[in-house]
């Protein structure tokens, strides 16, 4: 039995895109479940375009999803010269012609293959000459290299979209070799794969129009066909091609942002791929079991920044605290960071908290510096609902419970919820009426995790204090 191989093959002309990770991952899933191996192959030949600093960030984002590589990159620009070889292999086997037209000759005859609604066939026109080109060859002129595509239907079975066939006569003969001797992507890729013995294509469905044309040179090297796969593309909300404008569109941007790299590939496997029930919270190793390619759906992804949040929000959750603590002081500013420093053993409390109810680490750094910094803001909408549609009503629960913050003994939330309750039952309201004002006071905001919770970690002395200037705050709002 062969042992599968797959690649991921980005270009380093930029970051990696959600598009190209969903790529890596349904690759390293596939070889994962199949006991097979994931390689990465840097397409570099666009030198102009390539840098090193984007094959790092490549290299980096792959590795922060936890795909691991399982032998050392291969960069395409290395293969120059068995690409030469393998197209000179072409000529001698017929199966390719060289070419000494100028670009505008070609043009003229392609316009007249299109007039004639017949594919472009220059070795078959009257201004190809064998012998010449030939001759010319042998001088050393430099000249481009064209496939020469046979009679005949090309018919591939792919994983995805199923038994498909393209006519040979809606193909044009296509160079497979430039003038300054580099080779054209179909000619580079089919010789890369079958030097990096790949067994299967996994891609996404932007390229299905080249492989009727790679399959031509596999055919003609005499190398076994891969089987293909071509994933559906991702799309925005408004249903157009996943892009900038739709916000992030880096695995690297995304991560700056605070998303865990578990949540990433959680969402991005379930972008075009369906596991066969609705468990959508599904971790690295319950992905790779439950992965094949027969449930890659045909019908393109949705990219919902929403269900991403939501799902980060779950793994923050579970995620350690010694974890978290770490990302959460990185996406700080300075200031923040002293702050946090300043009280470590608090500071890993609060956001042990936070995590709960956070969609993303800077949120939980926010979150979690409203517990350490003083003086407090206070969120407009918060103070609007909770205040100020009845100042004196706020004044009169906030001194109540200030009175029952300072006598509570120990402060701990038993020793809290007795009196606190007591205040609302005295006035008729429910529990959440008088816990309103206060979280405000406390936190200067009108959501936050179970009140007990936030009083024993601010402790007695700030909470009192919070609450002092909560009631001074309303007196200015009031007379202002």
């Amino acid at each position: 039995m062969t042992i599968p191989r797959v690649r991921f093959a980005p270009s380093p002309t930029g970051y990696l895109h959600v598009g190209g990770a969903r790529t890596a991952l349904f690759n390293y899933l596939f070889a994962r479940h199949s006991g097979g191996a994931f390689l990465l192959r840097i397409e570099d030949t666009d030198r102009e375009r390539s840098s090193s600093e984007m094959t790092g960030q490549i290299l980096d984002a792959i590795a922060w999803l936890g795909l691991e590589v399982d032998e050392p990159p291969v960069h395409q620009a290395d293969g120059l010269e068995r690409h030469q070889a393998d197209v000179a292999s072409l000529l001698r086997a017929g199966r390719a012609y060289r070419c000494f037209a100028a670009q505008e000759e070609l043009e003229v005859l392609r316009a007249k293959s299109r007039r004639d609604v017949t594919p472009f066939r220059y070795r078959s026109s009257d201004a190809y000459d064998e012998a010449e080109a030939e001759r010319r060859a042998a001088a050393g002129e430099p000249h481009a290299v064209f496939f020469e595509v046979p009679a005949g239907d090309i018919t591939f079975d792919d994983a995805v979209h199923g038994p498909t066939t393209v006519p040979g006569d809606s193909l044009d003969d296509f160079v497979i070799l430039r003038s300054d001797r580099t080779p054209v992507y179909n000619m580079a890729v089919v010789s890369d794969d079958v030097h990096m013995a790949i067994t299967h294509v996994i891609r996404g469905d932007d390229h299905l129009s080249n492989t009727p044309k790679q399959i031509l040179i596999y055919e003609a090297l005499a190398a076994d066909l891969p089987v293909f796969a071509h994933v559906p593309m991702i799309l925005g909300p408004d249903g157009k091609r996943l892009s900038k404008r739709h916000g992030a569109a880096s695995v690297e941007a995304y991560r700056d942002e605070g998303i865990l790299p578990e949540a990433m590939v959680n969402f991005l496997a379930l972008l075009g791929w369906s596991p066969g029930h609705d468990r959508e919270l599904m971790r690295l190793p319950e992905l790779i079991e439950a992965f094949t390619l027969d449930r890659i759906l045909k019908k393109a992804g949705v990219f919902d920044s929403k269900k991403l949040e939501w799902l980060n929000g779950k793994y923050l959750d579970a995620a350690a605290t010694e974890r978290l603590v770490p990302l959460v002081l990185d996406s700080l500013d300075g200031e923040g960071r002293s702050i946090a420093a300043a009280d470590p053993d608090r500071f890993a409390a609060v956001v042990n908290l936070q995590k709960t109810r956070a969609r993303t680490v800077p949120e939980v750094g926010r979150a979690s510096l409203r517990y350490l910094v003083d003086p407090l803001s206070y969120d407009e909408a918060s103070v609007e609902k909770h205040w100020l549609k009845e100042p004196q009503a706020a004044r009169e629960i906030l001194s109540a419970e200030r009175d029952a913050l300072a006598a509570a003994e120990p402060f701990d939330a038993e020793a809290l919820e007795g009196p606190l309750r007591a205040i609302a039952d005295d006035r008729g309201l429910g529990f959440g009426k008088v816990i309103g004002p206060l979280r405000v006071a406390l936190l200067g905001v009108q959501d936050s995790p179970g009140i007990f919770d936030v009083m024993t970690l601010l402790g007695r002395d700030r909470c009192i204090e919070r609450i002092d200037r909560a009631l001074s705050e309303i007196e200015r709002i009031g007379a202002s």
